[in-house]
């Protein structure tokens, strides 16, 4: 069944022979494919691109890049550069240590992060300089435009919630907890970040840190994914705006009320721009090039955090807001220098990220076309669709660089002509090729979507992925793919697990649907899977696959199985127990299995109270809260009667993994034949390479048990 490559020289390293300081580097591997066909060990020798940056002159790009060694069960952060005509492409690291996080401080200088401090670089990596001195505590840093401060990101110790421990029990383990969130994900919570403001003087960095919420219990990024670019300087250099969500405990946890604050560095005051009016998640400030507006991502409703994300326009001389009225997510934007965009932003539409300009009357024009088939078509196109990721502004706003992803490519960075006039006249070049040399070793995966009748007579995109030289007229073992979130867009995403290319590779069509709740169709579309996990959602998985075997010719309905991870893994389960014989064998990653467990488990508590709509001990109250506890998973483990393999990871405090361990328990009480895999040092996702070469191996031994 298995296809192994022979991985020759996998992520190799780069020192020289006589090197002893360079042993552990990790850098581009070259690699040699005994297959055309893509394995877990091809996956784990690709770089994966990060933060890019472009220089002031519009001239060159400064980017980062993962590598990684199975072998060594680690990675390796790098920066390379590359002329914006995508020539001269190199790489600036040569250590061992991870460098990441660029930025041009000038056309002749880039900052970077390395080993907890800034360093400073010419753009052909010479004139190495430390520039702050902080015992390796920065964990992320924005300049001044005027270079004459910076903002830095430090984490202090956090104590009102896990209490501290005596000083006389320095080997005590235990933690004393008094309030909710006293985890977060995958950590528990016991320091929070900060930014500090500190003067810069030349090539140094001042030890005057100025605590921008000094004596506030709040932390600022956000958990558990914000980041630097939750802070910006006003084009002055004399006011910060930040994202805080300014709550703790129990109101921290039941509330997505963040919002934006104007911190003054002369005064220290600080405003809140968002009250009175916004109550939902408010983040990612960033200013217009002139200094009079402030846009940022909007949600109205408190603690619904999968709320139409919207792109808010704020007047710093009058206070206030616009919307800009647009039907989908904003997931990324940047506000334009030309003058036929205001901004420029990406949001998924028809299951695609697409990239759209704001006229300055706030017009919303897309300027990335895809081909789609008109909703109900029944037509496809073959290979015509990627996702956009980032935005930077390249040469004034006349040129944008973004990252372009799809299901049978991972990311690299292209530069985007813009031309807002005539949008279908917008030009799109290809600038990096990271992954070029294992790309063209491996035959591509045919992609095709087809629009899918569901219950309620409503159209459903779905996607179709075929193995490489697949044959007509043969029939194959199919996968349905079921998506998590529940919020999450089912667009052209590239993942290193959840990998369609590598599914297709080992001989199985996937069919991807865009079932109700999935962003890119409506707000009314996503909204109806909240307080109905188990009702139309699920009816449109079994559409999905009914469709998939009455109308694709080369499904072979014996031989059918689902996966799903998170939101998946909970759809997995509830699938076992109603899918009436269709299915041969199950995979659920860190699903949801008993809900009512769930509630008081999971640590953001907004999450529950939206998507269960109240608590289980009140569950009578509402409707939408009965339907959602009685039809919970486990009480349908009696009519579970196919294969089952549960995966979860220890330190998941999203979805706990004893949701995952019940799961199995009661399938091998039942007699379902199952297996566990369980990572105690992973948390919601597969991080660490070994790992994630034991768990590709697992799912396709597992599937290919039953499916083959």
């Amino acid at each position: 069944m298995k296809k192994l490559l022979t991985i020759v020289a996998l992520a190799l390293t780069l020192m020289p022979a006589t090197s002893n300081a360079q042993e552990d580097v990790i850098g581009k591997s070259k690699i040699k494919l005994s297959s055309r066909l893509m394995t877990p060990e091809a996956l784990w020798a690709m770089g994966r691109i990060g933060t890019y940056e472009v220089s002031p002159d519009g001239k060159q790009v400064v980017y980062q890049v993962g590598y990684y060694s199975v072998k060594a069960n680690k990675g390796h952060q790098v920066l390379c550069i590359i002329d914006a005509d995508g020539k001269n492409q190199r790489q600036l690291t040569t250590g061992s240590k991870n460098e990441t996080d660029p930025t041009w401080l000038d056309k002749e200088t880039i900052a970077f992060l390395c080993d907890g401090e800034i360093w400073t670089m010419k753009p052909d990596g010479t004139e190495r300089h430390q520039v702050s001195k902080t015992d390796g505590k920065v964990e992320g840093f924005k300049f001044s435009p005027d270079r004459t401060k910076v903002i830095l990101l430090q984490s202090i110790p956090f104590n009102e919630i896990i209490q501290k421990n005596p000083d006389d029990l320095p080997k005590a383990t235990g933690r004393r907890v008094t309030d909710l969130m006293y985890r977060h994900w995958d950590h528990y919570v016991e320091s929070i970040q900060h930014p500090f403001v500190c003067s810069v003087s030349g090539d140094c960095i001042a030890t005057d840190m100025t605590d921008i919420l000094k004596g506030e219990p709040y932390e600022c990024p956000m958990e558990p994914f914000g980041g630097i670019e939750q802070l910006t300087w006003s084009p002055d250099s004399k006011t910060i705006a930040y994202t805080c969500r300014k709550k703790k405990g129990i109101d921290y946890a039941t509330s997505t009320d963040s919002d934006i604050f104007l911190y003054n560095i002369g005064t220290r005051q600080t405003t809140n721009i968002c009250k009175p009016g916004n109550l939902g998640y408010d983040v990612n400030p960033q200013y217009s090039p002139d200094g009079k507006y402030i846009a940022w991502l909007s949600m109205e409703r408190d603690g619904y955090e999968a709320d139409l994300n919207r792109l808010c326009i704020y007047t710093l001389a009058d206070g206030t807001k616009r919307y800009v009225n647009w039907k989908s997510d904003v997931e990324d934007f940047v506000w334009s220098d030309s003058k036929d965009a205001l901004l420029y932003f990406i949001s998924v539409w028809d299951a695609t990220e697409n990239l759209y300009a704001v006229t300055s009357n706030l017009e919303v024009k897309q300027l990335s076309t895809y081909l789609l088939p008109q909703s109900g078509s029944g037509g496809q196109e073959k290979n015509t669709w990627a996702d956009f990721g980032a935005i930077r502004l390249m040469n004034n706003g006349r040129q944008l660089l973004m990252e372009r992803h799809s299901f049978t490519a991972p990311a690299d960075l292209y530069v985007v002509t813009p031309n807002v006039k005539e949008p279908a006249n917008t030009v799109v070049s290809q600038l990096t090729r990271e992954n070029e040399h294992i790309l063209n070793q491996l035959d591509k995966s045919e992609v095709q979507l087809r629009w899918v009748k569901t219950t309620d007579g409503k159209n459903m995109l779905t996607w179709f992925i075929l193995p490489p030289n697949y044959e007509e007229g043969k029939k194959y073992p199919t996968l349905l793919f079921c998506e998590g979130g529940p919020q999450s867009a089912v667009s052209q995403f590239w993942s290193y697990r959840w990998n369609f290319q590598i599914m297709a590779a080992h001989g199985y069509v996937i069919v991807a649907p865009n079932r109700h709740g999935v962003p890119g169709f409506g707000q009314e579309w996503k909204e109806e899977v909240s307080g109905d996990w188990t009702g139309q959602c699920m009816d449109d998985y079994l559409s999905a696959i009914d469709f998939a075997v009455e109308k694709m010719p080369f499904v072979d309905k014996d031989r059918l199985g689902a996966v799903g991870a998170s939101f998946g893994g909970f759809s997995v389960y509830w699938l076992a127990g109603h899918h009436n014989k269709r299915f041969k064998a199950f995979i659920a990653h860190d699903g949801a299995f008993n809900l009512e467990s769930m509630y008081t488990d999971t640590e953001e508590v907004f999450f529950s109270n939206w998507e269960y709509d109240n608590a289980y001990w009140d569950k009578n109250g509402t409707e939408r809260a009965k339907r959602t506890y009685e039809n919970s998973p486990h009480k349908f483990v009696d009519k579970w009667d196919t294969p089952i393999l549960c995966i979860h990871g220890e330190k998941d405090y999203r979805i706990v993994y004893n949701q995952g361990m019940g799961a199995y328990n009661a399938a091998r009480l039942r007699g379902i034949p199952a297996e566990l895999l369980i990572f105690p040092d992973e948390n919601h996702w597969v991080l660490k390479p070994q790992n994630g070469i034991l768990w590709q191996r697992t799912f396709f031994d597992f599937l290919g048990k039953w499916l083959k």
